[in-house]
């Protein structure tokens, strides 16, 4: 059974000029202990989908259809407090500032302690007990003298540890991390991302991992969802989306990644900008920049269908499709991955060098 199930998730933003719709029919499920990473550009989704799972959507957003259910209970239709005794309880959340998840006027260790205690019924000292170990656990040194620090006496990446220990502290089932390692450093980040896979080994945890690095993706997730314009254009295990993407927007992404093995005299980009919320085209919404584009992509909005190992919102991938042309740009679309293309036909013009 899934941990998280979300079924056909409509989001929209009510306004004086109109209803505008943020996400579009969004479906997937986690499995407990599995991490899904959920990548794509700026503006496609990412953090309003783990917002609305957390229930923190900001007015006037509002779930308008779907469903989203914990452990077979739906919980897209609860009212504040209940949703509150869920937030932190069953549903940890990491957030990309540490900053503006943790109160400077209160050491860590209050903020520890009172998280576990609003969730937990235990007394202060066992709280404190506990707290201690969580800031073990994420691999703060000397944690019983910490404990009584500030957040601003912590380093960026300490601070990022104390604000997962936060996320773990009532032992939730479900982890919702947007962008937790984006203003890390290198090293940094590789230490958090094998945090978070230990804890989610060990405690049997499932994440939710929102970023736009698909280093990030490759290093921790067990699956990727590549959202695009409020929908999702693929999701599959993660080694097949990223080796054999199997929708043009993916392989435009994994394009646009820079092979440390060879020399480019251009790099690859993808043509052009992501709709706007009030100008999405009919069709596929990726249709004005994609290379693959026929007839159909431009009437017809295509759904998450087989492709391969993974599931693709791509007419391509429609063996049923009657329509003149289809075919033969599947087959090309095919041939391309196997040959482990990466790059677009129509890379990106190089930039002129200008002499002075």
């Amino acid at each position: 059974m899934s941990l998280l199930q979300v079924k056909n998730l409509v989001v929209e933003f009510p306004g004086r000029r109109g209803t505008l719709r943020a996400l579009d029919d969004i479906s997937f499920d986690i499995a407990p202990g599995e991490i899904l990473g959920v990548v794509g550009e700026s503006g496609a989704g990412k953090s309003l989908t783990g917002a609305a799972i957390i229930g923190l959507l900001e007015p006037p957003g509002r779930v308008a259809s779907g469903q989203i259910l914990l452990q077979g209970q739906r919980i897209d239709n609860l009212g504040y407090e209940p949703m509150r005794h869920i937030r932190g309880r069953k549903i940890g959340a990491i957030f990309q500032d540490p900053l503006t998840s943790l109160n400077p006027l209160y050491t860590v260790g209050r903020q520890l302690v009172e998280t576990i205690r609003a969730h937990l019924p235990v007394t202060e000292s066992e709280a404190k007990r506990r707290a201690i170990a969580l800031l073990q656990d994420t691999g703060i040194p000397a944690a019983e003298q910490r404990i009584d620090h500030y957040p601003h006496q912590f380093s960026g990446g300490m601070r990022q540890r104390v604000v997962i220990a936060l996320a773990l502290a009532a032992e939730p089932q479900l982890i919702v991390a947007d962008e937790p390692t984006t203003a890390l450093d290198v090293s940094i980040q590789a230490q958090i991302i094998q945090l978070l896979k230990r804890l989610c080994r060990e405690r049997g945890a499932a994440v939710m991992l929102i970023t736009h690095d698909m280093g990030v993706i490759a290093e921790t997730c067990d699956r990727v969802a590549v959202m695009y314009a409020g929908r999702i254009a693929e999701i599959g295990p993660v080694h097949e989306v990223i080796h054999q993407p199997a929708h043009p927007y993916t392989g435009g992404l994994m394009a646009s990644i820079p092979e440390m093995d060879s020399d480019r005299e251009r790099l690859n980009q993808i043509d052009g900008a992501m709709p706007r919320l009030n100008a999405i085209p009919k069709g596929c919404a990726y249709n004005p920049r994609c290379p693959r584009v026929f007839d159909r992509c431009l009437q017809e909005r295509p759904e998450l269908m087989p492709a391969g190992a993974t599931r693709a919102a791509c007419w391509l991938h429609d063996g049923a499709d009657p329509r003149r042309g289809h075919d033969r740009l599947a087959a090309e679309h095919a041939a391309a991955m196997a040959q482990g293309e990466r790059a677009m036909p129509d890379a990106a013009t190089p930039v002129q060098e200008i002499d002075e």
